[in-house]
């Protein structure tokens, strides 16, 4: 095994991610400023994946010397040509949307944990207890709600004068 390799390959290598890179990041860049802020949305869950395709398609263009620009480029605008579709199909069909989102689930009600809601999103009383806690909350019933939003993230509703805030404190267990 040739160590010295490992390190260094040649300043081709270097010359062809510097260049290709840069190109293939400009070319991301104006895409999603062509097709918007929708594209890069965590919404849900599907959004979350075309967001990490992104990023593999990117890293594969860099640093794969068998993915040509030209390749990668179409790979990029393949996927955001599918989110830019099912977007739109989403707002014009219920049903297609309710086929790729997941709707938002309310797991505490006036302090009180909903255990059906709570058992269908996979949430265990002690992450719901940790979302609690991360929101500044010792005390369920000074919590008006906690909603699993289709995002995974959580938001927590309080009484009173406190002020709703959004958690992210990982996905549900499985």
């Amino acid at each position: 095994m040739d160590f010295a390799e490992m390190f260094y390959q040649g300043w081709e290598g270097i010359v062809r991610t510097i260049i290709v890179g840069a190109l293939a990041y400009a070319t991301l860049v104006a895409f999603l400023r062509i097709t918007g802020n929708r594209t890069l949305s965590k919404l849900n869950a599907f959004d979350l994946v075309v967001t990490v395709a992104l990023g593999s398609v990117l890293a594969s263009i860099l640093l794969s010397e068998g993915v040509a620009l030209a390749e990668g480029v179409t790979a990029l605008l393949l996927l955001i040509g599918l989110q830019y579709v099912v977007a739109i199909l989403s707002v014009k069909s219920r049903g297609f949307a309710k086929l790729v989102r997941s709707e938002p689930r309310l797991l505490l009600r006036d302090g009180e944990p909903l255990p059906q809601a709570m058992h269908a999103a996979r949430v265990t009383r002690d992450e719901l207890d940790t979302v609690m806690r991360t929101s500044g909350y010792t005390d369920p019933s000074t919590i008006s709600s906690i909603i699993l939003e289709a995002d995974g993230s959580f938001s927590v509703v309080g009484t009173g004068d406190k002020a709703s805030e959004r958690v992210d404190v990982g996905t549900p267990s499985t």
